[in-house]
């Protein structure tokens, strides 16, 4: 086989500094005729290795023989001692390349190809092999073999790959890992990516739970501990705070728990006859079935009147649970719905001393009884709440959202709404198995040296054995350690929180302070959180003109998606005279909209994975569909900005018209120059025909004209511009 034919490895050789490869397995064809039609990834973890095994096939879809170039990108973490490409039963070998030659052919591709998503090839190294001629219709297949050793990053291990983006619709994909001695680890999670994950014989087996989902791969591995793990992942990007990830993790094995204190309260109005109040005893009787020696409950119904089971705590022993579970199987339902009535007999004990003390509260409707008003009803359930934690559960389309959502919000609870006809049991029994093994409450993180604020969630919820905490959050003030002259290096990062009325603390190290690669989702995620929360603020207490301006920010910044700001999109010249948002207690507090607009912006306050982000964009897209003939699909969220075609360019919804604009012509000299001076543009970039960028003080846009190359100090000018 001539050289011409034979595999080139650009192990480590990093082309430029720009983001991680958005395509997978690229091949370069001069005709365009080979296509991949197909990628199958299937990864094994023992230990600390990951075998990674990708196969691809491809197909000629024209009318002559044909011969591409295959491109593969590996992760800068790769093995490159212990990898192999075959086609076939034949093995291909490599020759290495030097950084030099890597970058000319790189940007000689590019200019030849005339195509922007190249760029996100860099950073990576650089696999390239000649595919053998294929014949019209004809479909071949590649295996390539590499060890990729994970990272260790606090009490977890992480895994990343380079799914990619760039695969046409047609292409089938697929992901599995296998996880070898599943007991070391906890619940696997990902902040980029949807997973099913199964144990079966000390095995962990993971999959994607959507196979059409693409973008960069990256998988955590916590490690199961006797009481808590924690992973510390920070993103710095130039020029501004920092931001950060904490994953806790409670282990596996079960440590001794703190007493629980739990108060049910059962809505037994008339609207709840028949089948739901069925369900809605079945699940209470699940739910005191939960409880454990040293435990103590309360059991209390409203109608038209509130009732209890008993005066004050009783204890949770198994006799008197049993005799509760007989009282609420023969409960009836009352007339009317007194809400406040209720809620002041389920605060009206405070729970022990050290002890978590839980409210559920199950409704259908909206108070009819007593106060009525859900403003001074959720005021005064506020004040009388001690400590108490609450979590409602709304029951049909007629409750009121704005109440439920008020009892939860600074409650360190939830409310979650069921559909009319939902299974009320299975959300109850959810919970129940949830509050059984609280580990920690109180929670509260610090890091020395480094100032965190603005976290999300702002009020830290418990920690539940078997469930994992997400903590997204900014940062500054990280220089050198002490005794580390030579820049930023590991902090050490603390949570306290406490049980059964101690306090407790757990540690791990964070590295602070300097920009690492694979990190680009913790700052959308973070904004996507906050868009969440401060929606909520407006809908439940009113619009203020601070929190309005950091929403339009949030907005602008990061393309987040909201009732209140996506017509944004649509309009951007709207931001610059302010939004209108509605006032607190909107008058539409039930029915399916509040239900809806309340399951909103609960999942982008609690999102856990890009996945819930881009969901939020869904009604948008639709709004925005293209009329036929015009170009499908008018709006873009790429690197966290969100772009909409408007001029015939992908515009960033942050650009106003008083922003200078600085026009550069793609696969210029001065193209490659900007690329490698603001990488934050490589994704941008990828646009196509033409993409206009917000800065700080100037916008950039390339397109097909515009400067082909700098004066000297321009390039440095634009770039403190653009950053601000």
């Amino acid at each position: 086989m001539s050289p011409a034919r034979r595999l080139f490895a650009v192990a480590c050789a990093v082309v430029l500094p720009i983001a991680p490869a958005a395509a997978q397995g690229w091949i370069e064809h001069p005709r365009g005729a080979i296509e991949k039609v197909r990628s199958v990834v299937q990864v094994t973890v023992t230990g600390r290795v990951a075998r990674v095994t990708v196969e691809e096939w491809f197909r000629n879809v024209g009318a002559l023989l044909d011969e591409g170039s295959y491109l593969y990108p590996l992760p800068g973490e790769a093995v490159f001692s212990d990898f192999s490409l075959w086609q076939g039963d034949r093995e291909l070998k490599g020759e290495p390349m030097d950084a030099a030659q890597a970058r000319a052919i790189y940007e000689e591709i590019v200019r030849r190809k005339r195509d922007p998503a190249l760029i996100e090839l860099a950073g990576h190294g650089l696999l390239r092999a000649r595919v053998f001629p294929i014949g019209p219709g004809e479909t071949r297949k590649i295996t390539l073999r590499y060890t990729q050793m994970l990272d260790r990053v606090g009490d977890a291990w992480r895994f990343r790959y380079t799914a990619g983006t760039g695969a046409g619709a047609a292409t089938s994909s697929s992901f599995r890992m296998q996880v070898d001695s599943g007991a070391w680890f906890g619940e696997p999670y990902s902040p980029t990516h949807r997973l099913s994950a199964s144990r079966r014989d000390d095995r962990i087996e993971l999959t994607l739970a959507d196979s059409s989902t693409r973008g960069d791969l990256e998988l955590f591995l916590p490690l199961a501990r006797i009481l808590v793990g924690m992973s510390l992942v920070a993103s710095q990007p130039v020029g501004e705070d920092g931001f950060f990830m904490l994953l806790l993790a409670p282990g596996r094995v079960e440590a001794p728990s703190m007493h629980r204190d739990l108060v049910a309260v059962l809505d037994v109005s008339g609207s709840m006859s028949g089948d739901k109040l069925d369900q809605a005893k079945a699940a209470l009787v699940q739910l005191l079935g939960t409880l454990r020696s040293g435990d103590r409950f309360r059991v209390v119904t409203f109608g038209g009147s509130v009732r209890r089971y008993a005066a004050g705590w009783t204890a949770g022993s198994a006799d008197a649970v049993r005799a509760a579970q007989d009282w609420v199987r023969r409960l009836d339902t009352d007339g009317g719905t007194n809400i406040a009535g209720a809620l002041g007999e389920a605060f009206a004990e405070p729970p022990a001393e050290g002890g978590l003390g839980v409210v559920v509260f199950l409704t259908d409707g909206m108070a009819t009884v007593g106060e009525t008003d859900p403003e001074r009803i959720a005021d005064q359930a506020e004040r009388s709440r001690g400590v108490f934690r609450v979590f409602a559960f709304g029951i049909g389309y007629d409750v009121n959202t704005y109440l439920l959502d008020r009892l939860t919000e600074r409650a360190r609870g939830v409310t979650e709404y069921l559909r009319p006809g939902g299974d009320i049991e299975q959300a109850v029994a959810a919970l129940a198995s949830k509050v059984a093994s609280p580990v920690l409450t109180d929670l509260a993180v610090r890091a020395d040296g480094v100032e965190l604020y603005d976290l999300q969630p702002r009020s830290l919820p418990d920690l539940f054995g078997g469930d994992e905490l997400v903590v997204f959050g900014r940062y500054r003030g990280a220089g050198s350690p002490k005794g580390v002259p030579d820049g930023p290096g590991e902090r050490v990062v603390t949570v306290t929180g406490r049980r059964s009325g101690r306090e407790e603390r757990f540690s791990t190290g964070g590295r602070f302070g300097s920009e690492q690669p694979g990190t680009d989702y913790i700052p959308q995620l973070w904004a996507a959180r906050k868009a969440g929360a401060l929606s909520s603020d407006i809908r439940l207490h009113g619009a203020n003109p601070e929190i309005v301006t950091e929403l339009k920010r949030l907005a602008l910044r990061y393309g987040i998606l909201t009732a209140y700001t996506s017509y944004l999109v649509q309009e951007p010249s709207v931001a610059a005279r302010g939004i209108p948002l509605p006032a607190a207690m909107p008058r539409d507090q039930a029915g399916v909209g509040a239900v809806q607009q309340s399951q909103r912006e609960r999942r982008l306050a609690n999102s856990y994975n890009l996945d819930a982000v881009v969901v939020t964009a869904a009604p948008l897209a639709d709004s925005l569909a293209a009329a036929p003939g015009d170009r499908a699909g008018r709006s873009r969220r790429v690197g966290g900005r969100l772009f909409v075609w408007r001029d015939s360019a992908w515009t960033d919804i942050a650009h106003g018209d008083s922003l200078r604009v600085v026009r550069v012509a793609a696969f210029s000299d001065a193209y490659f120059a900007l690329l490698r001076a603001l990488p934050e543009l490589a994704q941008p970039a990828a646009l196509e025909p033409a993409v206009l960028v917000a800065g700080r003080r100037v916008s950039i846009k390339i397109e097909a004209g515009g400067q082909t190359t700098w004066t000297d100090g321009e390039l440095e000018r634009l770039v403190r511009e653009f950053r601000g």
